[in-house]
């Protein structure tokens, strides 16, 4: 179990350490040259300004303090977050309730930041809404006054009182307006004629045609709102769609004429037909705004829109409800009598979610939400940007991180806002970037050290003036063009200038450094290397040479590709002491078997073979005894045989040892008896051969004890068999008797009655005998 996790530490230190080398090369591989181009890297690099120091500047801070920078060399500027404006949103029961304007109101905390940013580096904070209570409202209703809306204006008329209150449980401060709307005044929307002109609804009264007009501006007089309303009459048109979207175009964006405040901004957009869009008013030589104009307008204002329409219409308003944040749709019923209704519950549904939105971020900036809503609720992605069903009084937290890649705006500081849709209030953001280290500020313009003062000394190296180049600014641009200089960095026709490895210099490749000292490139064009060679067992050139320009140049008795194939041969030695047993070559100190049936380190081991002793028995047994099946042939098939050593028995056959391996072998002849003999391999073609002279043949078998063995068997075999017959009849007669006995006992006569005896006297009664 130690173990396990020893190796288990181990590597884990492994991956970490990889990855620190990795990361330190992304530092390295950015070949910046200076402070600035460094710190753009990644938040992870850093520059060494010491004047002397001679390794790469721009690496990780714990390879540079390694490499020997000093802690005050080191230039790291980091990101912050600073708020600077950070007034507590409103609390009515702290503050007594007294009445308040509407700019007084504070619903989003903190209100204003100031972020420095470095590249790559996500700065975050946090913002807190608190939906406030009796936060001020202005609702401006804009109606449709064709002749078809002509029982709803009647109900509309009673609005401004009957509404003020019923929302006074909402707010105390509201604000309501009234607009109407028909269509443009050309052909074909409307007929242009001086008499339907004046009156389009003729024979009944209607006012004349109109495109938008602001009856009444907003106002908490609801006694004015009513009187103005009750002085508005219907006019007629000859499509069914209206030029509503004309209308609320000029609600948003005239706020002067409206009177808008800085506060909740509600726009009921009341009407029985569809609209007019983009493309509509060709007919007429005019055209109509598009839905993406009206998206932005209304959301650039603040301005939540209610659409207040028909059943018939219900869908077609969804579906452009859909597109614009902060609106909702509610249905009309049969002359517009639940209106109020509709208004308080569309309100409610509209403030009770909230969303922000931020402006257009600068070019390599990028943001992300991250919101805390009711009961626990977080949401990531675009989902971060709202929180929903939010009561008065309610908190929910949103966390932001902003990132910024690069250098964008060329270092100039960006203000973006931040704000929740349909409220006033916005948090300010002002975006300062990190583009330069703070010694750029101590350069030394027309410094000695850099060629004669054709550079800057900034932060430990020369930033050459304009028209110079190199290390020390030591070439010139006007005596030497660019284009040839790559050329002379380049092997033959190849693109990569100084193999990708290296910065062409005044038409010379200065090598790159790596983040370890002892691996470097070189030669004429950094295409060599000396630690890109072969591996093995992890160790650059197997750890037996060294490595040049790509190629391991190997150690003596040392050859391949990655030095890893000795030429010492001794473990390829057999317990023979043949190199692979006499049926191999060795290899790199391995045996390669040549005989297909051999295998095994030295090539002794022959699974599939026969035994070795009955391969050479029939040889042994032709050139000792002159018999077997090789007698005729023994001279042709058995020649790499030395002379045999003949012994006299086989106790007197030689004995294995730690300097010879023999075999023992012990095999039958032609005639069944056996002969003893051992063999050892002398070199790779003769096989030396010790028999022992004497056989060992079995003696013949007893004849006699034998046949009366037989004979008794049979017999006794006989009498067995007779037995069991015996038996097997005393059985079947027993049975037999039994059975009898028991049919003798049912059979009728037992009973001392005849069973065919008849009686000789016949009895005859006269059927007509009354007994007298």
């Amino acid at each position: 179990m130690d173990m396990r996790v020893l190796l288990i530490s181990a590597l884990l230190g492994f991956v970490s350490h990889v990855r620190a080398k990795t990361d330190s090369n992304a530092c390295i591989s950015a070949n910046a040259k200076t402070c600035g181009e460094c710190i753009q890297t990644g938040p992870q690099c850093v520059w060494c300004k010491d004047p002397d120091f001679k390794p790469s500047r721009c690496d990780e801070k714990e390879s540079l303090q390694k490499a020997g920078c000093t802690p005050l060399g080191i230039e790291n500027p980091r990101g912050t977050v600073t708020i600077d404006k950070n007034k507590p949103v409103t609390n009515r029961k702290n503050d007594g309730g007294e009445n308040r304007r509407p700019e007084e109101f504070i619903q989003i905390q903190p209100q204003k930041f100031t972020l420095n940013l470095r590249s790559d580096e996500p700065q975050k904070f946090t913002l807190m809404f608190k939906r406030a209570e009796d936060y001020p409202i202005d609702l401006y209703f804009l109606m449709d006054l064709s002749d078809s809306m002509r029982t709803n204006l009647e109900n509309v008329k009673n609005l401004g009182a009957d509404l003020a209150k019923e929302m006074r449980y909402i707010t105390k401060d509201l604000r309501i307006g009234f607009g109407s709307f028909l269509e443009k005044l050309v052909m074909p929307f409307i007929l242009t004629t001086p008499k339907y002109l004046e009156n389009p609804c003729f024979p009944n009264d209607c006012t004349a045609p109109f495109s938008y007009k602001n009856v009444l501006s907003l106002t908490n007089n609801s006694t004015l709102f009513t009187k103005e309303v009750s002085q508005q009459k219907t006019s007629g048109n000859l499509d069914s769609p209206e030029a509503g979207f004309d209308a609320i175009m000029q609600a948003a964006v005239c706020t002067k004429e409206i009177g808008w405040r800085n506060v909740t901004r509600l726009l009921v957009f009341s009407t029985d037909a569809g609209f007019h869009f983009a493309g509509d008013g060709k007919l007429g030589g005019i055209d109509y705004p598009t839905i993406s104009q009206l998206v932005d307008t209304l959301s650039d204002n603040n301005i939540q829109t209610i659409f207040a329409v028909t059943e018939q219409f219900r869908a077609l308003y969804e579906e452009l409800s859909a597109l614009i944040p902060k609106s909702t749709v509610g249905t009309l019923s049969t002359s517009s009598t639940n209106v109020i209704q509709l208004i308080i519950d569309s309100y409610n549904s509209l403030s009770a979610e909230v969303i922000l939105e931020n402006t257009r971020l600068p070019a390599g900036v990028s943001i992300s939400y991250i919101s805390h809503c009711k009961n626990g609720v977080s949401r990531k992605g675009e989902s971060g940007r709202t929180c929903s069903n939010i009561s008065i009084g309610d908190e929910v937290k949103f966390d932001i991180e902003i990132t910024a890649k690069g250098c964008p705006s060329n270092g100039k500081s960006e203000t973006i806002k931040i704000k929740p849709l349909g409220f006033n209030e916005e948090v300010e953001i002002v975006l300062n970037f990190i583009c330069e280290c703070e010694c750029h500020k101590d350069g030394i313009p027309n410094s000695p050290s850099c060629h004669f003062g054709n550079g800057t000394l900034e932060c430990g190296v020369c930033r050459c003036n304009d028209g110079r180049l190199g290390r020390l600014c030591e070439c010139s641009q006007n005596e030497v063009k660019t284009d040839d200089l790559d050329a002379n960095c380049r092997i033959g026709n190849q693109t990569e200038v100084c193999s990708n490895n290296g910065e062409c210099v005044c038409g010379t490749c200065e090598c790159k450094k790596r983040d370890n000292p002892v691996e470097r490139y070189s030669g004429k064009f950094c295409e060599c290397d000396n630690f890109s060679c072969d591996r093995s067992n992890n160790k650059l050139c197997g750890g037996h040479g060294r490595c040049e320009c790509g190629q391991c140049i190997c150690d003596a008795n040392y050859t391949g590709s990655a030095c890893d194939c000795p030429l010492d041969t001794s473990t390829c030695l057999a317990s023979n002491k043949q190199i692979c047993n006499g049926r191999g070559t060795c290899e790199c100190g391995v045996c390669k078997c040549t005989d297909s049936k051999f295998e095994g380190p030295t090539c002794e081991m022959c699974p599939t073979c026969p035994r070795i002793c009955n391969e050479h028995k029939d040889c042994v047994e032709c050139l000792q005894f002159g018999t077997g099946i090789k007698k005729r042939t023994c001279e042709k098939e058995c020649k790499n045989f030395a002379p045999l050593n003949v012994v006299k028995n086989k106790d007197d056959l030689p004995q294995s040892n730690d300097q010879t391996n023999i075999d023992l072998c012990k095999e039958r002849d032609a005639d069944d008896c056996w002969f003893f003999f051992t063999y050892a391999t002398k070199n790779e073609d003769k096989i030396e051969v010790h028999v022992a002279d004497k056989k060992e043949c079995p003696s013949g078998p007893d004849i006699i004890p034998i046949v009366a063995g037989v004979v008794a068997g049979i017999v006794l075999i006989g009498l067995a068999l007779l037995l069991i017959w015996k038996l097997l009849m005393i059985i079947h007669d027993r049975r037999e008797f039994a059975k009898f006995e028991k049919e003798k006992m049912n059979a009728r006569w037992d009973t001392g009655e005849n069973p065919i005896y008849k009686s000789a006297v016949t009895t005859v009664v006269n059927p007509k005998y009354e007994g007298k």
